[in-house]
């Protein structure tokens, strides 16, 4: 068996209105896709965010990546991840060279799953059947809180008891108020996730607005710091008495050590289209367990539940909804899975995630075909 194409394409999605995170608006989605093909006919998929770098990312794989990995055994993921990794050591690292390794990881993983006809999960050695979702948004639309209020309420009619929100846009006190809307919709029994994408800058700071939130009873706040402030997280868990989690924008299993190292997180949040794909994500997953700490992924529900459930230490996986204006890779997928009472069963063969070619056609945004 051997690798005899590696296409890499570049998307672009634009969102119905624009959206709000606690540091930024966008609006649109790009992504990456890779396809790797055997000599038997048999394609693997991978994908990331690409943060409008997705021309980037496709391009890295194509000239950098694609002659390390084409020619060679699709089943040798981790002798083909050192050499891409070994390979683009001196310019990548982190960062843009990653996630263009993450993509051509995580289709040589669906290739290999697709191989032997069995969901990915399986095939790294299922430790359940089905997974926790929990509902991802809680964006600013508005200056009130109905549309909070509302959205909330949605969620939970769609079987959801765990959700979570963005924090961090506007001042302390409205957003107390904000997480105390939550807070009421929700009741005292389900789970409530606040998400500040790194907006606090000091430990005052940090820990003024995260202790305001407190008495609302959250599972966690995510990235209260930037991502590469790993002191000053630390700092923060420390002075909270409650969990904080962290790792959508970190890269492989050494950031992730260096976590867990400073004890920075309660919850790790590996993506694997970030981190540099699977082969890298089980790692991450592995050493987090020697730690007890849960893993929680970020974005990319479809792969992602797999990863979860096939790990001892595996916990929710992130959903977005559609009609919420953020999870726009699903315009992109032929009968996207949802949730059902807030779980998310994984489907295969290999990750399951079975691309739209008029829909790839319509949204690339280089010249070609895949």
């Amino acid at each position: 068996m051997t690798v005899v194409a590696v296409e890499s394409v570049p998307v672009s999605i634009p969102l119905s209105e624009p959206v709000s995170f606690a540091t930024r608006t966008v609006e649109h989605r790009d992504h990456t896709l890779t396809f790797v093909r055997d000599d038997e006919g048999t394609e693997g998929v991978g994908y990331t965010l690409g943060y409008d770098g997705a021309g980037l990312i496709a391009d890295a794989v194509e000239e950098l990546l694609a002659p390390m990995v084409e020619g060679a055994d699709p089943n040798h993921t981790t002798r083909l991840w050192r050499d891409m990794f070994e390979g683009t050591y001196q310019i990548g690292r982190k960062g843009l060279l990653l996630r263009a390794i993450a993509t051509v990881d995580v289709a040589l993983w669906d290739l290999r799953a697709k191989r032997v006809g069995l969901p990915l999960h399986e095939f790294l050695g299922a430790a359940r059947e089905s997974v926790p979702a929990y509902a991802s948004g809680g964006y600013y639309r508005g200056e009130g809180v109905d549309g909070l209020r509302e959205e909330l309420e949605t969620y939970l009619d769609r079987g959801h008891d765990a959700v979570k929100m963005k924090v961090g846009r506007r001042s302390v006190a409205t957003e107390e108020k904000r997480v105390a809307v939550a807070r009421e919709v929700l009741g005292p029994e389900r789970t409530l996730m606040l998400d500040a994408n790194g907006v606090w800058t000091d430990t005052g700071e940090a820990l003024r607005a995260c202790r305001r939130f407190a008495p609302y009873d959250p599972y966690f706040v995510e990235e209260p710091v930037k991502a590469d402030s790993v002191e000053l997280m630390a700092r923060v868990r420390e002075g909270l008495d409650y969990p904080v989690a962290a790792g959508e924008l970190e890269f492989s299993r050494y950031g992730f050590a260096e976590l867990l190292r400073e004890g920075a997180v309660d919850v790790i949040q590996p993506d694997a289209t970030v981190c540099g794909g699977i082969t890298e994500w089980l790692r991450i997953a592995h050493t987090a367990a020697s730690h007890d700490v849960p893993v929680t992924p970020h974005y990319n529900p479809h792969l992602h539940a797999h990863l979860v459930a096939s790990v001892a230490n595996g916990g929710m996986v992130e959903y977005f909804y559609r009609d919420r204006d953020v999870k726009v890779f699903d315009d992109l997928i032929v009968d996207p899975p949802t949730p059902e009472n807030g779980m998310l069963t994984p489907r295969g063969p290999g990750h399951g995630v079975r691309i739209d070619r008029d829909a790839l056609a319509e949204f690339r945004t280089d010249e070609g075909g895949a």
